[in-house]
């Protein structure tokens, strides 16, 4: 079957290991597996980093990558493929808790490919108001986006409550905005992009900043996925008590502490990694409720991967760029 898959390691040009081409249709699986017939996936930045040898080991390639699909089962039925191989039991009923949790394209063939195979109860009915190229977008950007707005950075559930988003563009980053309004927060934004900052804007933010700005007022909350650029910046914007959710540290992992602002504001800072097959219901149940949907930049056929993972490696996105077989 055709996939884009990573055929080596290169941690300087992640182009350069990727092959789009012919790789083994899944073979015989276990009795709870299921063989899904990809209608659209889409790309992440652990795309690049898998190609870039992170998360990934020499001895598991060549790999199909990918996270995110959505699909049809032999049976017929459209679903939506959620990323998290993982028990729940060992997480205390989360899987992304599991220590041995993993995700597609790491230990199991991902998703740019014609199928994939997975635990049957990897798999969400998608909902006919969402098309196949809008649902392979929620899994993993969007899924992270929602464990972060509405299960860990302590807003109030009814709504009312004021968040930073950190470096528009992504796909958290655009996911974290439309889900906050959609669920009644007021949401700030920063980028170094004016045009970036623009289409955040068009997107339902309430207000637009250059990175490092001073805001007109503290927040309860700060989605953080930038990391050492932003840190100090997202400290800052905290109001006495409130909380940093962190999901990445794209542009470092490591940034000063700060510790006496942490302790001296009773600052919390809370760590967040993808989402749960729960938590991927109810999201999907939020976008059917209110209407938004996943910013979709471009669309090519998978014999094209080539081209959307070099802009993607370029920067050049604002939403999700997507594959169809």
């Amino acid at each position: 079957m055709l996939a884009a898959a990573a055929v080596r390691l290169d941690p300087e040009d992640p182009l350069a290991a990727l092959s789009v081409g012919q790789q083994p249709d899944p073979g015989d699986l276990p009795a709870d597996w299921v063989s899904v017939r990809v209608r659209a996936a889409s790309l992440n930045h652990h795309d690049l980093f898998s190609l870039r040898g992170v998360g990934l080991a020499a001895d598991r390639l060549p790999m199909i990558l990918g996270c995110d699909a959505a699909g049809v089962t032999p049976e017929g039925e459209d679903v939506v493929v959620h990323a998290v191989i993982g028990d729940p039991a060992a997480g205390g009923g989360d899987e992304t808790l599991d220590p041995r949790r993993t995700l597609l394209s790491e230990l199991h063939p991902g998703t740019l490919a014609e199928a994939v195979a997975v635990p049957r109860r990897n798999l969400v009915l998608k909902p006919p108001e969402l098309s196949f190229e809008e649902a392979a977008c929620l899994p993993t950007a969007w899924l992270t986006a929602y464990r972060m707005v509405v299960s860990r950075a302590g807003l109030p559930a009814e709504g009312g409550g004021t968040l930073l988003v950190q470096g528009a563009g992504g796909g958290v980053s655009t996911a974290a905005v439309l889900i906050a309004k959609a669920v009644g927060h007021t949401v700030f934004v920063t980028s170094r992009d004016a045009g970036k900052r623009e289409r955040a804007a068009a997107l339902g933010a309430d207000a637009v900043f250059e990175s490092g700005a001073r805001l007109p007022r503290r927040v309860d909350a700060v989605l953080e996925t930038v990391g050492a650029a932003t840190w100090g910046h997202s400290l800052r914007a905290l109001r006495p008590g409130g909380r940093i959710v962190v999901s990445g540290a794209t542009s470092g992992p490591n940034p000063p502490a700060e510790l006496n602002r942490v302790f001296f504001q009773q600052l919390s800072v809370v760590g967040s990694t993808m989402g749960s097959r729960d938590e991927l219901v109810d999201l999907l149940a939020l976008l059917v409720r209110t209407g938004i949907r996943p910013p979709v930049q471009q669309v090519w056929p998978l014999a094209r991967a080539r081209d959307a993972f070099a802009r993607l490696a370029a920067g050049d996105v604002f939403g999700k760029l997507v594959l169809t077989p």
